[in-house]
């Protein structure tokens, strides 16, 4: 089974204007002073317990690894993001939604993260509530303000440039909404290179009014081999052992095209810092070398039923695989935490075939 992305041509709407002024590589530890984040149930801590949706992960198995405490992650275990903070040596920032988010707590960051959300307002709709990418922005704005209360102005301009943003969307854009044409019209509408495009241009509105906002450093992974995560398995439309070529394909313009806008933005924005993440190859890679990673299932889920226990996701107190870290998939639509692991190392650590054009570790470290 090989993963393959197709290949489009893509006219981006942002050009390039300004000419970069390189950020200083400085050298020693990897520091931010906060970490926020938005996205959707990849890197969700548990916004969506607080709001009206079917899209949640309050129950056990979820958490089964956090000493069997479920807390609204999409994970047996740690996120990406939760990873990700180990890495940077910094507190996994604390969901949004939650009461107990304010004061002191906000200092290292906020996750505005909302299972089910898209670049679009209306992906994700058939579960109900959550915070789309232009509501978790108003969000992050609402937090911006109260810290900026509670530093000079000098110091929060220099917390803004230094602290990372993370944002992590597109996949609910095509599996909960592009690839179900029975609740939306957008695959009738428009052709998969339209689509990309539409996406990409209100991706791209929302990444510039972050660095209007002050924010510098800012990270935006791609989206995964859609077609190889158990719920498309399970429409049987490809060989058992064989991903969905067909949705993976449709993949490609988007995520060339952010790659290409990272480059965009880069030349355009004057001391910033966007880096794209390839999580198409890295999941790609552990798919196609499955043993090289200890992985011995990646083509169904540890928590699931029917085929590929991917036609439904994981239920409330199913009982899982005993052997979590073998499986690439946790549920029909999220990766294990071991999965999770390495795709925050290779974002961390990674090349610029993971991570461009730096990997997190050097985005830090630019001044």
């Amino acid at each position: 089974m090989k993963v393959h992305i197709g290949r489009y041509v893509l006219i981006l709407a942002v050009t390039a204007s300004v000419i970069l002024q390189q950020p200083e590589l400085v050298t020693g530890q990897a520091r931010v002073p906060a970490m926020f984040v938005l996205g959707d149930s990849l890197v969700d801590p548990g916004n969506n317990n607080f709001i009206q949706t079917l899209a949640r992960a309050n129950f056990l198995p979820y958490g089964i690894d956090l000493n069997f405490r479920p807390t609204g992650r999409f994970s047996n275990g740690l996120t990406f993001i939760d990873l990700l903070a180990r890495l940077l040596q910094i507190p996994s920032p604390p969901a949004f939604a939650d009461p107990t988010t304010s004061g002191n707590r906000i200092l290292q960051g906020v996750n505005y993260a909302s299972a089910a959300a898209g670049i679009l307002d209306e992906s994700g709709f058939n579960y109900g509530a959550r915070f789309s990418l232009s509501q978790q922005m108003v969000n992050l704005e609402t937090t911006l303000s109260q810290l900026r209360t509670m530093m000079s102005p000098q110091n929060f301009t220099d917390y803004l440039a230094r602290s990372l943003v993370v944002l992590v969307f597109g996949s609910n854009d095509y599996i909960n909404n592009y690839l179900m044409p029975n609740l939306y019209f957008s695959s009738r509408r428009y052709r998969p290179p339209d689509f990309a495009n539409l996406l990409l241009s209100q991706y791209a509105r929302q990444l510039l009014t972050l660095y209007g906002l002050g924010l510098r450093k800012i990270f935006i992974p791609g989206v995964a081999p859609l077609g190889c995560i158990p719920n498309q398995r399970a429409r049987g439309i490809s060989p058992p052992d064989r991903c969905v070529d067909s949705v993976n394909q449709i993949l490609g313009t988007f995520n060339q095209g952010l790659r290409s806008l990272v480059d965009q933005l880069n030349q355009r924005l004057p001391g910033a810092i966007y880096v794209y993440g390839n999580t198409y190859s890295t999941i790609g890679d552990i798919l196609n070398n499955p043993a090289a990673y200890g992985f011995t299932v990646v083509d169904r889920a540890c928590c699931g039923i029917g085929r590929n226990q991917g036609q439904i996701t994981c239920l409330p107190m199913q009982t899982p695989c005993p052997n979590r870290s073998q499986y690439v998939f946790w549920d029909a639509f999220h990766p294990t935490q071991t999965a999770n692991s390495i795709l925050a190392r290779r974002a961390f650590y990674g090349p610029p075939s993971d991570a461009y054009p730096v990997n997190v570790q050097q985005m830090t470290l630019l001044h």
